[in-house]
């Protein structure tokens, strides 16, 4: 029984030493608010390192092929279809920029053309095996949201 007890505790400390991990909030989950996401998707900031490289994978984010960024002049083939991103941390909040990428259709409205890249509502005829999938993790969210961040004039 005193052995128990022992690892009992010992259980206890080893469970408040270890480092909690926030929750990843859901796609479905995301609250916005006057055109604004407050509340990280991960509770774990982003990382502008990370942000930079999914902002310019074609395979990932994309951004550069509608969006000119003066930060990226070595790659090819900067798009003008979106604002140049120049300054966007002047122009944005941390929290707009959220809301923007998780579905800038939440805040610009169904016209605009750029997708929600943490959200299921993107239209008709999605590819089956993308079907219940985003474009970008919470994570990837947060670092795009982390190197715009440092986009300043």
């Amino acid at each position: 029984m005193f052995g128990g007890r022992k690892l009992l505790a010992a259980s206890i400390a080893a469970a408040m030493t270890m480092p909690v991990l926030a929750a990843e909030t859901a796609p479905a989950d995301v609250v916005f608010d006057d055109f604004a996401v407050t509340s990280s998707l991960t509770g774990a900031p982003g990382s502008p390192e990370e942000g930079a490289k999914v902002f310019k994978n074609r395979s990932l984010g994309n951004c550069l092929a509608c969006h000119a960024n003066a930060d990226m002049p070595d790659d090819l083939f900067h798009g003008n279809v979106g604002p140049e991103m120049n300054g966007v941390a002047d122009r944005w909040s941390p929290e707009q920029l959220r809301a923007i990428i998780v579905d800038s259709k939440k805040v610009f409205g169904e016209e605009t053309v750029m997708p929600g890249f943490y959200s299921l509502d993107v239209g008709i005829n999605v590819r089956k095996d993308l079907v219940g999938k985003t474009i970008l993790t919470a994570q990837q969210v947060e670092d795009v949201v982390a190197y715009l961040g440092t986009l300043k004039e």
